[in-house]
């Protein structure tokens, strides 16, 4: 088997694949041209949508050339694929502004270089399409029966499918179209939610290029699917309990993203050393057959360093030993800013835990301490109805308060 298919399989990167010996021969040849699209749905990526990325960086290693499709026109839509209800329509003023913060993001992480690997927007091709012209010419390759038939527009059918979501299908097969005759691109890489889709651009290039043995060797497509990332507790990779681990520091900061990977079951270390870092494998079985603490550590270190950098990754570490171990740097926490002039005064617990984020309500602050769960500088809170003051402050003039196991926070007075 070709290497960068066998490395794909290895790491977990490997689903279904349309023709696998066929498209293996044809990576040993030569060097392909492949893309992987994000719509432009909100302002940044998420976790869960850069295994695809991942994999880019894998096939780009191996020499193949990579494509990365930012959805500035099919984002006016909305893929229905895995969604239970159809998207809330965003202004084309929005999903401009979301594609050059994600194209920003990819780029960080890709390095677009113009020629083994860039960024197209499928806004050049669809937003001036003719809507008759688009029917007579690619709609008539299509069939509504088979389209029904894929897992995606088969949930939707239950709970309703609009028509403009039904579209959907035709617009991504165009764009493999599209990117076929521009670039020459002859794969596609996505989730396995994708399936439908990604065949669909395979068989539309073949009925609108192929039909001599000479016209389909000159234009073979190709799609791969990657499995859908789950956790061991059967949910969704990239949810935390406060939502989406984002890319963007501001919607996830760097510390809530390490601890995020700093804090995955057991069962899952191993798999995400090989799906999200770059680590060989027999070094990630070293590490995963020694303490897990460690091991999880290291994933969280290796993860954030990719994504954020070395520096803010350092920095995260040493946040999440300050407030685990208190040894580190305590200004690498979670922080917050507080009113001096209220605490000399005196302040409620349950207020200073809502207003450090650590809680939503007050009510739920009370349950926190009468649960055991909250401390002030190490010391557990007894009293739901105690007041903190400056007699409280740490010898940093700070406090750092807990939230059960996992959730810290550093106040300082302003």
């Amino acid at each position: 088997m070709n290497k960068a298919l066998e490395t794909l399989k290895e790491r977990g990167f490997f689903a279904q694949c349309t023709d696998e010996k066929a498209l293996s021969d044809k990576m040993d040849r030569e060097p392909v041209t492949f893309y992987v699209g994000c719509d432009p749905t909100g302002p940044s990526l998420h976790i869960g949508h850069m295994v695809p990325f991942f994999a880019l960086r894998w096939l780009r290693k191996f020499g193949h050339h990579g494509i990365a499709l930012i959805g500035g026109g099919t984002a006016r839509i909305g893929d229905p694929s895995g969604k239970t209800e159809m998207r809330k329509m965003i202004s084309y003023e929005q999903i401009d502004s979301n594609v050059e913060k994600i194209k920003a993001q990819l780029d960080k992480f890709i390095g677009f270089d113009g020629e083994t690997a860039l960024a197209e927007n499928n806004k050049e091709w669809l937003a001036g399409l003719n809507y008759i012209d688009f029917l007579r010419d690619i709609g008539s390759c299509f069939s509504v029966n088979k389209m029904l038939t894929f897992e995606a527009y088969k949930q939707r059918l239950e709970r309703g499918l609009s028509f403009i979501e039904f579209n959907y299908q035709l617009l991504q097969a165009y764009d493999f179209y599209m990117l076929h005759q521009k670039h020459g691109v002859c794969l596609q890489i996505g989730g396995d939610d994708q399936w439908g889709n990604i065949t669909a651009g395979v068989d539309l290039i073949r009925r609108k290029l192929g039909g001599t043995e000479e016209l389909n060797a000159a234009h073979q497509a190709f799609g791969l699917t990657f499995p859908l990332i789950m956790r061991a507790d059967g949910k969704k990779m990239g949810k935390s309990e406060k939502g989406a681990v984002f890319l963007d520091e501001s919607l996830t900061s760097v510390y809530d993203f390490f601890q995020y990977w700093r804090n995955v079951a057991d069962p899952d270390v191993a798999k995400f050393f090989r799906l999200f870092t770059f680590l060989e494998i027999s070094e990630i079985d070293e590490i995963c057959a020694g303490d897990i603490n460690a091991a999880k550590e290291r994933l969280a270190y290796e993860v954030t360093k990719i994504i954020h950098g070395e520096e803010k990754a350092d920095g995260a570490r040493a946040g999440a030993k300050a407030a685990f171990s208190g040894e580190g740097d305590k200004t690498q926490m979670p922080t917050v800013e507080f009113p001096r002039a209220d605490v000399e005064a005196g302040v409620g617990v349950l207020s200073l835990f809502v207003s450090a984020g650590l809680c939503a309500s007050n009510g739920e602050a009370r349950r926190l301490v009468q649960g055991g769960g909250a401390s002030l500088n190490g010391t557990k809170i007894a009293d739901a109805n105690a007041r903190v003051t400056s007699a409280d402050l740490d010898s940093d003039g700070e406090f750092v308060l807990r939230a059960g196991k996992k959730k810290f926070c550093r106040v300082v007075l302003k």
